[in-house]
């Protein structure tokens, strides 16, 4: 940790001092974003509810020096489904992420000389009510993985009462690979999906028809940076200095499709439909002070081996991270409503860290690119209040969840909106947080 971290630090954009805000000046993540008036997206960091445009400082030559290169990765051109700045910025490793980090921390402190390097970089200040955010990265490969252990109990124990973990889930951290293509930033409408569905425990053959029990998933999603070669594993002590950031992440799941198909092979169709992340990639260096143990396995429970364990993980490898689910129906937007906030959530009880899903990830030689995206699966706790999905939430529908204003659900109805937020906070430290990862339900077309 260094001087960026000081919870005492304040910015002259007055809203980034705020004590509710996402966005202090402890925190700047990265995002892409436009102005109404230029359609080329621009590397910002949100600070307050205002957005610094990082290449307009790298225009203006505010970003001189140890910062230099990251800076010019900045200019990179924007191609929408082929690359990002911020892919650029990603493969240049640790070093120069903490220097741009530490360089826009110091142009944007209170103790900034109010002289020209002040003035450029308030004209480099936009209204994050005036610009619209795009996909930050391109995301080249996304594969999401099942790390909490809670969530894996709680939906096996639906569908295998007498066996609700699988025998190799406390040795692997399991995972899938998911659609890259149909990862859409916050904000984004998502369709109702249309597949093969059959009643459970029925003979019938399967019928092709808009999903009806269509589920979120909370989860918190890792950016990869440096990437590794083909054939070269990422040894789990170095693993973090490949992990640029973490995002919020809304694994849309059709739950009836994938009853159906997953076996023997897994999800396919019941998830690659869509996948909402937040536009905001808060950075490993901000998250540095909200470090916490990795999860601590129970007696009988299997060491990891070797290649997925080290004493740094062990004793940091997770990070305090609160997260919540919100749920709007069309009935409360209409009445102007704001969303009954349904599930609390910590993201340090996962049973893997994403040191150990790098780590295994790339075990048999996979070569990870800077923009891949690993999410964590579905975040949940052992309470019903803890619970990251509607199937967990609802016993599969079995259990409705009656709302504020009396509605209920098993799963979404069109219409609905599902809001996620995070936050990481701690004693002696200034909070941060991820912004909103939302998304409305549309019906099939």
């Amino acid at each position: 940790m260094d001087h960026t971290h000081d919870p005492s630090r304040r910015s002259w954009v007055e809203s980034a001092n705020a004590a509710t805000t996402d966005f202090p000046i402890q925190n700047l993540p990265f995002g892409m974003f436009t102005r109404p008036e230029a359609f080329e997206p621009r590397v910002g960091v949100a600070i307050g509810d205002h957005i610094l445009d990082v290449t307009g400082c790298q225009q203006a030559g505010l970003l001189p020096g140890e910062c230099a290169a990251a800076g010019l990765a900045c200019l990179e051109r924007y191609m929408a489904g082929a690359s990002s700045p911020l892919n650029a910025l990603m493969a240049l490793g640790p070093a120069h992420w903490r220097a741009l980090r530490r360089r826009l921390s110091d142009l944007l402190a209170d103790g900034e000389p109010s002289g020209g390097r002040r003035r450029a970089a308030a004209e480099a200040l936009v209204a994050q009510s005036d610009v619209s955010m795009v996909l930050p990265v391109h995301v080249g490969d996304y594969t999401d993985f099942y790390a909490s252990i809670d969530h894996a109990t709680n939906v096996g124990r639906l569908f295998r009462p007498d066996q609700p973990l699988l025998p190799n889930y406390k040795w692997v951290p399991i995972g899938y690979h998911g659609r890259a293509s149909s990862i859409v930033v916050s904000g984004t409408d998502v369709r109702r999906p249309i597949g093969q569905v059959r009643a459970p425990g029925s003979g019938d053959a399967p019928r092709v028809a808009p999903s009806a029990r269509l589920d979120y998933e909370l989860e918190v999603g890792c950016f990869i940076g440096r990437g590794n070669d083909l054939g070269r594993r990422i040894e789990i002590a170095d693993a973090e200095a490949h992990i640029f950031g973490l995002c919020l992440v809304n694994d849309w799941s059709a739950r009836d499709i994938q009853q159906w198909e997953y076996q023997p092979l897994g999800p396919f169709l019941a998830k690659s439909f869509a996948t909402t992340i937040s536009p905001w990639i808060v950075t490993a260096d901000a998250l540095e002070p909200f470090r916490a143990p990795a999860f601590d396995r129970p007696d009988g429970d299997p060491a990891p081996l070797p290649y997925l364990d080290s004493a740094a993980n062990r004793e940091g490898g997770a990070f305090r991270i609160s997260l919540q689910v919100g749920l709007r129906t069309a009935a409360m937007r209409e009445r102007g409503d704001e969303p009954a906030w349904i599930t609390q959530s910590r993201f340090a009880s996962m049973y893997w860290t994403f040191a150990q899903m790098v780590a295994h990830h790339s075990g048999n030689g996979c070569n990870l690119r800077p923009g891949d995206l690993l999410a964590s699966g579905t975040v949940s706790g052992p309470t019903q209040g803890e619970r990251g999905c509607l199937l967990e939430l609802t016993r599969a529908g079995a259990e409705p969840l009656v709302l504020p204003d009396g509605e209920t659900r098993t799963f979404l109805e069109d219409g609905d909106e599902v809001c996620i937020r995070g936050y990481a906070e701690r004693p002696g430290f200034a909070r941060i947080g991820f912004g909103e990862c939302r998304g409305r339900i549309l019906p099939a077309i």
